[in-house]
């Protein structure tokens, strides 16, 4: 069997399926006709199934489709029993059809009875056949039901007969996407518009709060014929609009200019896939099957991400943002709309979208309020992007784009990562009230920009923020953080498709530093593995990644890597300070070793002529807890130490950060985990090492203010957080906290949170 079927071999050899009669272009022809025809949905779908089982050779035929997130129901069949239409259920993952949908992949059986997963439904007489074919109906990405054929008989259906169902089901999914099945009994499938108020749940991405009217980007076109009457004109038509998608990529890359950055190698990487060979094949083995270009390209795309989304390496998963741009880009000029989108957006509009490809970052960021995405990753290019321009942003958003109409209003909650679509009035007036408050609140913290964050005991709080690419950076002047407390490295890594070479780091790195003028920035060193993985240095499956070859140890066993790292940094500072920290630290000897290898490599460069930083700074980040049993030398020599709150907090507590079931059972503000941290200051203090603390935790104000309590003179947190932290401290007296932290340890308290949050709650 092909690639991503399923079979269940018997010990008798099962007969070959039959042909499909006619072809698919024949099968293809008679679907037509029914489009065509007069009569309501429910009669539609069963002249598809008629049709279908008459072309297959098949006893039954049955389409199921989904009645709601959770739920498939049988809504046409020929050979089971009819009084089981708009009865029977599955639900999604149950039974052979219930994990065709799941998995958005074909099933192939000649004995369906004992293949695995098989579920028995009594009421529809299913039990007399043995051999099964399911593939799923989909339309982009989205799987909405599942196209089956059936025989008593022992057959084995081949691939020449899955293909032909599944351009079969992509028709079938076009015609639900068009309103054709609207008014089947029991189910409203097809789009129509939403009406009434709605929440979506989703992840915030990027802070604060956006109503606008929503403006659906690269809305999914509705292919009214998907069925094409000459697979010449149809071969025609796409390759001008490959023509056309490929001038896209020429002229974004045109644009982007002639200097290397990280926009320019995402774009080298798009057009490439633009000019793909195998791409343009199975687009056009797709319209010889007979399905118009449109269908074609949406068959060709669902395929991919159907394959795709079965990855789990992170990164090739982020590239299905990619994939659809492209795909999207391609459909739009069939359809002769080749006109730049972000002329006909109107200002303040949320943006609406399953997911954000660097084209449409670079043709559309900028003059909208928000953003929605049904996907994406926090760590996303779009999601950097919108962080940099204080844009809010929600993603995970489920189906939002279909249950999003163009026009409606719709409010962004980047704080809590929720999205309010047709909102009622009193949901409407709780945030216009909030985004009132927010818009004073930051008035008044860009009145603070040029002050201290000073306590009112006259403790002083160094406040930096944290960044990963050089889109981070125009924040930095305009949010009163003292430089960057956490540069993430890696970033520029996991956004290309190849390594980049000692130069082209250097570019970048200088850059960055251009950009701080003169403000300090802690560069980190490669924080590779877990669950970032880059897709060109080969990296072996680990039973706990967070915990496995990840960041210094991969620098320390390939050296030729990290070295090449080191010395762009010393390039990139041209005779500038420089500060280095070294990710995931657990024993004195791992950063005495990567120490020496930076001060081996200042000397070689020196020696080849190139300056030797003005003052050179070697830290560490303490995110390992057998760091608070390493001798005095590792606290003598290191010249700073960075906690990294984010990977120490799971290592404290065995509890992976992004386990929902665990991660949120244990926090900062644990007094198990506070005295902790106390004994990391204790130990800097002995040895006069500057301490700081980088994390998510630390830019929420009771864990600042904690953590400032316990002796933290430096916090690293987002541009955004950098203002309301300062507010919070200089209303603080921190002795009042500390004392509050001790009376809850001595008490025997789990957590400090109840007694921070009151010595606050009086500032």
């Amino acid at each position: 069997m092909a690639e991503g079927r399923t079979s269940d071999p018997k010990t008798t050899p099962p007969v070959k399926g039959p042909a499909v009669t006619g072809g698919p272009r024949a099968l293809l022809r008679e679907l037509r006709a029914v489009m065509a025809a007069i009569g309501d949905g429910q009669q539609r779908l069963d002249r598809v199934v008629r049709i279908v089982a008459a072309n297959m050779a098949a006893e039954v035929c049955s389409i199921y489709l989904r009645r709601d997130d959770r739920t498939l129901e049988l809504c046409a069949t020929e050979g089971l029993r009819q009084d089981s239409v708009h009865s029977a259920r599955l639900r999604i993952g149950q039974g052979l059809v219930g994990r065709i949908a799941e998995r958005a992949e074909p099933i192939a059986t000649d004995d369906a009875r004992n293949a695995p997963g098989f579920r028995y439904l009594p009421e529809t007489g299913e039990e007399l056949y043995a051999s099964f074919v399911g593939v799923p109906i989909q339309r982009v990405g989205e799987v909405m039901g599942v196209l089956v054929v059936q025989n008593t008989a022992a057959k084995l259906y081949g691939d020449d007969e899955i293909e032909a169902l599944e351009v079969v089901a992509m028709v079938i999914a076009e015609m639900t996407e068009a309103g054709a099945f609207l008014g089947s009994e029991g189910m409203e499938v097809g789009r129509g518009r939403r009406a009434g108020a709605l929440r979506v749940p989703g992840r915030a991405a990027s802070d604060g709060i956006a109503e606008g009217t929503a403006h659906l980007h690269e809305p999914r076109l509705v292919a009214f014929d998907p069925i094409a009457e000459d697979p010449e004109t149809e071969r025609a038509r796409l390759a001008g609009a490959m023509a056309g998608l490929r001038g896209d990529a020429d002229r974004l890359l045109d644009e982007a200019g002639r200097a290397r950055s990280e926009h320019r190698d995402i774009l080298e990487t798009y057009r490439m896939v633009a000019h793909d060979k195998g791409w343009a094949r199975r687009l056009d083995e797709a319209v010889t099957s007979g399905l118009s270009a449109e269908v074609a390209v949406e068959k060709v795309q669902s395929d991919a991400r159907a394959r795709m989304e079965r990855v789990k390496d992170p990164y090739l998963r982020e590239r299905l943002a990619d994939l659809d741009d492209l795909a999207n880009r391609l459909l739009h000029h069939l359809v002769a709309e080749t006109e730049v989108e972000a002329q006909s957006i109107p200002d303040g509009a949320v943006l609406v979208a399953r997911s954000l490809g660097p084209g449409e970052v670079m043709d559309l960021v900028g003059r909208v309020s928000g953003i929605v995405l049904a996907e994406g990753s926090p760590t996303s290019h779009a999601a950097v992007v919108a962080r940099a321009l204080n844009i809010p942003m929600v993603i995970q958003a489920r189906r939002v784009t279909r249950d999003i109409n163009a026009g409606d209003i719709v409010i962004v909650d980047g704080d809590r990562g929720l999205v309010e679509i047709r909102p009622t009035d009193s949901v409407l007036e709780h945030y216009r009230g909030r985004a009132a408050v927010v818009a004073e609140e930051r008035e008044l913290y860009r009145s603070l920009t040029d002050r201290a964050a000073t306590t009112r005991d006259g403790v002083t709080v160094r406040l930096k923020m944290n960044a990963g690419v050089l889109a981070d950076l125009p924040a930095l002047a305009g949010s009163g953080a003292e430089g960057v407390g956490l540069y993430r490295t890696e970033l520029q890594f996991l956004i290309l498709d190849h390594l980049p070479g000692r130069e082209e780091q250097a570019r970048l790195y200088a850059r960055v530093l251009d950009a701080a003028a003169g403000m300090p920035i802690n560069f980190r060193t490669l924080d590779i593995g877990s669950d970032k993985v880059l897709p060109y240095i080969r990296h072996e499956r680990e039973a706990n990644p967070a915990m496995g070859w990840r960041a210094v140890r991969v620098g320390l066993d390939k050296p030729y890597l990290f070295r090449m790292q080191i010395q762009a940094l010393i390039r990139a500072a041209q005779g500038r300070p420089l500060r280095i920290m070294f990710p995931m630290i657990a024993e004195a000897t791992e950063f005495q070793i990567s120490r020496q290898m930076v001060l081996t490599e200042i000397d070689r460069l020196a020696g080849h002529g190139h300056p030797r930083p003005e003052r050179i700074e070697i830290g560490l980040m303490f995110e390992v807890p057998s760091l608070i049993h390493a001798p005095d030398s590792l606290y003598e020599t290191a010249d700073f130490i960075s906690v990294g709150g984010n990977d120490l907090l799971q290592f404290f507590f065995a509890a992976d950060r992004e386990n929902d079931r665990v991660s949120a059972r244990y926090g900062l503000l644990n007094t198990a985990f506070l005295g902790f941290l106390r004994t990391i200051v204790r130990r800097c203090e002995a040895h006069g090492t500057p301490l700081g603390f980088c994390g998510e935790a630390a830019g929420r104000a009771s864990e600042a203010i904690a953590l400032a309590a316990i002796g933290f003179r430096e916090l690293s947190v987002r541009s955004s957080s950098v203002g309301p932290i300062k507010y919070a401290l200089m209303q603080t007296d921190l002795a009042a906290v500390s004392k509050a932290i001790e009376d809850a340890e001595a008490a025997g308290l789990t957590s400090a949170a109840d007694a921070v949050d009151a010595i606050i709650a009086k500032a």
